[in-house]
């Protein structure tokens, strides 16, 4: 039994130029571990990602008038990354190497068709003209000769893996087909590599492995990738008779010639396809995506789809043509079920209390499918009650992956049907802490359609992966919203109660407080010198919060969410020159507030630490400097932050000081043995 699961964006992708979208591709290759890959586009750059956090570690790009000519690969030996620029230019590095210029390179003779790394053993280099050498060969000798082993043919594909301990590289040519080649007719063949006589040619004998039958369509173009010794997928293009082509990623039990489970991809693929640690890799629009699967051991209850998955009971059943109607009848065909049918002489109490039994064990035992069908055309009351009572009954061993399942039914919903905007459900669906954005990459952009800012905060607060775009267009319509249409919003506002006082006050009131980690309105004066004789109490009028609570807490969340600078930094530069200078303002407010704190810190759950505050400003700054700077209205906010900066630069100037008096008090006395007793005057200068 094989089933899809889990489907997430990886990275964006970039057409090259004269490409189409997803077409900038060079190659996949694993990277140090299971959960890294280094991609390589078709231009200048390869990029390594952790999977997991969908999140680059690395990006190492050459000259503007250079190329990477095949795919980078990583030397597990070493846990170096290798690639080919312009053909014959090997260049090796680390993942500590920055600039990718001044890193190792070395000229070859010949010019390379690909490089394959294979565990604990060293890489194999392909030239185009059919040579192999190991990488460690080419590095002792960079200028020895290459020979020619195939003349006139250009080699359109290559594979290395290891037989019996040993590494085993195999190409093709334009004129020679061989190995697990999908042909026109959709069939799959195959052909037994036998050790040949030299100088003499061998013809492969083949066998059919699998014949591709889909209804009435005509696979046009495929890509194949072995899972095991019982299962490929295919990655193809099906060509319906309307000529409507359909590209789908399908599953394939070749023991028993079914098909497992496929997938549909509207938005059009390259035809490429990768799989590493039980992930495909495929190019999907403009995206990368990442599509987890499983393989079970083959049989053929599995093949026909009528093995019962103890891992996925109460799921999504993998087979796309078991008919689930037709199981139950057959359930209710069984001499039990006929047993209790036939009882005829029952009273009709009886009869409706036994139908009232069973409906009652129904509800109770409601499964994903039936309610994936509710989801479909019932009520949002009759959905949300279903939902309820399908999370605290169900025993799910799966739960990540059946909360997925609802939430798509949910989201499928809502496109097709405008007016239906099952809220509390989602709600609910998010607080299991089961999703992620990977799992349901529509459900934010609906809530960012509905402006449902409830819904959003949650999403920032429980999703570990929400992408940077979506930050940025949730950051922006939190700003654009007025505070007077927050008023009576659910929003979750504990994130302020520690410095925002969430009941409204008309006046603005003056009070004394303690004047604590060196914060004072008089150290705002731009003086020459800061005299650090203040009293501990000062009288100065409290700042105020430039928004309402209700938009604090949203901003908040947004303070807290994963972000890498590189890819924040453009959708940044969407946000309005006003809306720039608003979360500024509130960025101050919460940097002096912050400053007040002994601690540097403020209480509550989920407030924003100093950090973060620090982060935000620093940010907003780089990606609006000219903007801010030449509006009038932020002249202001600049001076004030200017001041405040500073006076803090200047206070802990003062404090660096006395530390260095008191260290140096603390050397003297070990020095100097004074007896029992002693009086002594100490100056600090």
């Amino acid at each position: 039994m094989a089933a899809l699961c889990e489907e997430f964006t990886l990275c964006g992708l970039i057409a090259s130029a004269g490409a189409g979208a997803g077409q900038g591709i060079v190659g996949l290759e694993p990277g140090p571990d299971s959960d890294r890959v280094l991609l390589t586009d078709r231009g200048r750059t390869a990029t390594l990602y952790k999977v997991s956090d969908q999140k680059p570690l690395g990006c190492w790009s050459v000259k503007q008038d250079q190329t990477i000519t095949c795919p980078a690969v990583c030397n597990f030996e070493t846990g170096e990354y290798i690639a080919v620029q312009d053909n014959k230019v090997l260049r090796i590095w680390k993942d500590e190497d920055v600039n990718f210029d001044k890193v190792f390179k070395a000229t070859l003779t010949a010019e390379v068709y690909r490089i394959h790394s294979l565990p604990y053993t060293e890489p194999l280099v392909l030239f185009k003209g059919g040579a192999v050498r190991t990488l460690d060969a080419l590095l002792a000798a960079p200028q020895q000769e290459i020979e020619n082993v195939i003349s006139d043919e250009v080699i359109r594909w290559s594979e290395a893996f290891m037989e019996t301990q040993q590494p085993v590289l195999i190409f093709t040519t334009e004129k020679c087909h061989f190995s697990l080649l999908i042909d026109s007719n959709g069939c799959v063949y195959k052909m037994s590599l036998q050790q040949s006589v030299p100088e003499e040619e061998q013809i492969l004998s083949k066998s059919l492995l699998l014949k591709i039958v889909v209804s009435d369509t005509v696979l046009k173009r495929a890509s194949l990738a072995i899972l095991d010794i019982d299962h490929v997928a295919v990655l193809g293009c099906l060509d319906s008779p309307p000529n409507i082509a359909k590209e789908c990623l399908s599953i394939w039990n070749t023991k028993f010639q079914t098909l497992q489970t496929s997938k549909e991809l509207p938005q059009g693929t390259s035809g490429q396809l990768w799989c590493y640690g039980e992930k495909f890799f495929l190019t999907h629009g403009k995206v990368l995506t990442v599509i987890v699967y499983k393989c079970e051991t083959s049989s053929l209850a599995a093949a026909v789809g009528k093995l019962k998955d103890t891992q996925t009971s109460g799921m999504r059943t993998v087979s796309s043509y078991v008919n689930w109607n037709m199981l139950q009848e057959e359930d209710l065909a069984s001499p039990r079920a006929q047993q209790s049918v036939t009882a005829k002489t029952e009273s009709k109490r009886t009869l409706r209390s036994r139908r009232n039994n069973v409906a009652k064990v129904q509800r109770d035992t409601l499964t994903v499918e039936q309610l994936l069908s509710d989801i479909k055309d019932s009520s949002q009351n009759d959905i949300e009650e279903e939902l309820r009572q399908f999370l605290s009954n169900a025993q799910m061993s799966d739960f990540q992956a059946t909360v997925g399942y609802v939430i798509t039914g949910l989201m499928n919903r809502c496109k097709t049907e405008p007016t239906f905007y099952p809220r509390n459900c989602l709600v609910q669906l998010i607080q299991t802490q089961g999703l992620s954005y990977s799992l349901c990459p529509d459900l934010m952009a609906v809530a960012l359609e509905k402006t449902d800012v409830h819904l959003l905060q949650l999403c920032l607060q429980q999703f570990p992966d929400v992408p940077e775009a979506v930050t940025c267009a949730c950051l922006k319509a939190f700003l654009s919203i007025n505070d007077d249409s927050l008023q009576g919003t659910n929003v979750n506002l504990d994130s302020v109660i520690g410095y925002i006082d969430i009941t409204p006050n008309d006046q603005v009131e003056k009070k004394s407080e303690t004047v604590q980690n060196g914060f004072s309105s008089e150290l705002m004066e731009d003086s020459c010198d800061v005299q650090l004789t203040h009293k501990s109490h000062v009288m100065y009028t409290e700042e105020l919060c430039p928004v309402g609570p209700q938009k604090a807490a949203l901003l908040n969340a947004i303070l807290h969410s994963a972000y890498s600078e590189t890819f924040l930094l453009p959708h940044l530069k969407d946000l309005s020159a006003q809306q720039v200078v608003l979360f500024l303002r509130y960025l101050q407010y919460l940097y002096i507030k912050c400053s007040e704190k002994v601690s540097m810190n403020f209480p509550g759950m989920r407030s924003p630490t100093i950090n973060q505050i620090m982060d935000w400003m620093c940010l907003l700054l780089d990606a609006h400097f000219t903007v801010v700077v030449m509006l009038p209205e932020a002249k202001g906010l600049l001076f004030s932050l200017h001041k405040f900066v500073r006076a803090q630069v200047r206070f802990h100037s003062e404090l660096n000081k006395i530390e260095g008096s008191l260290q140096e008090l603390q050397r003297i006395k070990h020095q100097k043995d004074f007896g029992l007793y002693s009086i002594e005057m100490l100056e600090l200068v």
